[in-house]
Formats: C-alpha cells, structure tokens, sequence
C-alpha cells in the first residue's frame, strides 16, 4: 500500500513536470505565431542588426544567436579541457586529503552568483586582457565567455569524476593486473568507458553558457549589431529578452512578441542540442 502511494506520488510528479513543459513549448510558440502574421520569417535574415525597438525596425536574428554561439564557444574552450583534467585529478592521482580539500573548494565557484561574475568579468578579466590585446573594448564577448567558462567548470569536473568513479572497480584492476600504468589505465579504460557521463557533462555545461544571462549582460554589453569579433561588444539571446522584459515595451506589441521569438529560438538549439547529445550517449554507452 505504502509503495503504491509513493509510486503514485512520483508519477504524479512526473506528470506535472511533462505537462508544465508542454505549456512552456506552447506559450512560446503561440506567442510566436502572433509576431509572424506581422513579420516575414524571411526578415529575421536581412539587415546587419536585430533593432525592433526602433522607428525602422530590423530583425536579423543572426545577430542574436552568433553572439549566444560566440560566448558559448568560448565558455566551452576554457571549462572543458580544465574541468576534464580536474576530475581525472580527482578520481585517480588525489589523496583522499587533497580530494577532501579541494572538492569542495571547486564547488563552492557553482554557489557564487552569476552576477558576481560578470562583475569579475568587467573589472579583473578585461583589464588584464587589455594587457595583451589593446584593442580590445571595455564590453566584449571574450571577457564574458572566459568568466561563464571559469563559472561552469565545477559542473563538469564533479559530474566527470561522478561518471569515472562510477566505473567498476574490477575493470580498473583488470587492467592493473594486465601491467598498464596509471596513465594508460585513465587514458585508455577509464575514460573510454565513463565517455557517456563525460559527455553528458559537456551537454549540460554548454546548455548553461548558452542560457547564462547576467554574465554577458553585465561583461559584453548590449551592441545589437551583426558581429562575429569577440574582442567587441556583442548582444546574445537571453540579453535582449532580459532587456526588453524591463518594461520599456507595451504589452502585446510587436516589440514584446520578440521576447518570444528568441525565447522559441533558445528552445529550438538547446533542443537539438540535446537530441544531438543522446544519440552521442547512447552510441558510446558502455554497459558493465
């Protein structure tokens, strides 16, 4: 009886989670619809800017989503590769005082809050950019992806170290037994076999960068102009809808349809994002 109850509950649970999903999908795309029957969808790909609010309004929506695509890249190129070899740090060369130290240190960076960061961002890692890269401006897209990458790499060290610790104990000592050192036991068994879980890291991680807001809010500024140099200003997806959700635009304008428009957008590429990922998963999944 008590198990029927708590499977009951649990599939409720899942229930409301599914349909609060679904009205998510349908309230961007209705909304959406609405700003179509009075811009072509061919619009959202001429000019060199995405401007709704003004006079003469253009809707390149490239814009956009090269700027989301510029910081998520960088954020990807700094969180990867440091976060990877921290959790092989972790999971196979640390003493366990060192694990116990460090672990919690790493994870106290996901506890700090975002706009922390962009604060970061704009008065510690541009100024030491300008160091080395003098044209650089003070709102730019590389300042911004460096702080979500360093913002991100908690993420993926504990959630690799949770996917190699997960590897069974008789496989690593199987290759022990076989005479492989320690670097060829992480490198070609541990690795090979936790690559799911690794991989399902890196998804989310660049799910995060690519939703962050506050960050490039604050570090790369709000330039809606066509642009793929980082070392300038650039405007991203979830800046514009944080900006133009201040009020500044009437209800059920056009200009506020937009908010829905790269909201639909933002679903549709973290979606095939996702789709992507899986199949990688399932194709490379081990089963022990």
């Amino acid at each position: 009886m008590k198990e029927k109850f708590i499977e009951g509950l649990l599939r409720l649970f899942a229930f409301i989670s599914i349909l609060i999903t679904i009205s998510i999908v349908f309230l961007l795309l209705f909304e959406a619809k609405d700003f179509f029957k009075e811009v072509s969808f061919f619009d959202l790909f001429k000019g060199n800017s995405w401007n709704p609010l003004l006079s003469t309004p253009t809707y390149n929506i490239m814009t956009l989503v090269i700027g989301t695509i510029i910081i998520a890249v960088i954020a990807c190129l700094i969180a990867i590769p440091i976060g990877l070899l921290i959790s092989i740090y972790l999971s196979e060369y640390a003493s366990k005082k060192v694990r116990a130290i460090l672990k919690p240190v790493l994870e106290a960076l996901a506890f700090i809050p975002s706009v922390v960061y962009g604060f970061f961002a704009l008065t510690f890692i541009t100024p030491v950019l300008k160091l080395f890269i003098h044209n650089l401006e003070i709102y730019n897209a590389l300042s911004a992806g460096i702080a979500i990458g360093i913002m991100i790499i908690p993420m993926i060290a504990s959630l690799s170290e949770d996917a190699l610790r997960s590897i069974p104990g008789s496989i690593k000592r199987g290759a022990y037994a076989l005479g492989s050192t320690k670097y060829e036991v992480t490198s070609k068994v541990l690795i090979p076999a936790a690559r799911s879980g690794i991989i399902s890291s890196f998804i989310l991680a660049i799910s995060r960068a690519i939703g962050e807001t506050m960050v490039v809010a604050i570090a790369s500024g709000s330039n809606p102009l066509f642009n793929m140099n980082p070392l300038k200003s650039i405007q991203t997806l979830t800046t514009y809808m944080a900006n133009v959700s201040m009020g500044d635009v009437s209800f059920d304008s056009i200009e506020y349809k937009t908010i829905f428009v790269c909201g639909a957008i933002l679903f549709l590429i973290t979606l095939i994002l996702n789709i992507v990922a899986r199949k990688i998963i399932n194709k490379n999944k081990y089963k022990f």
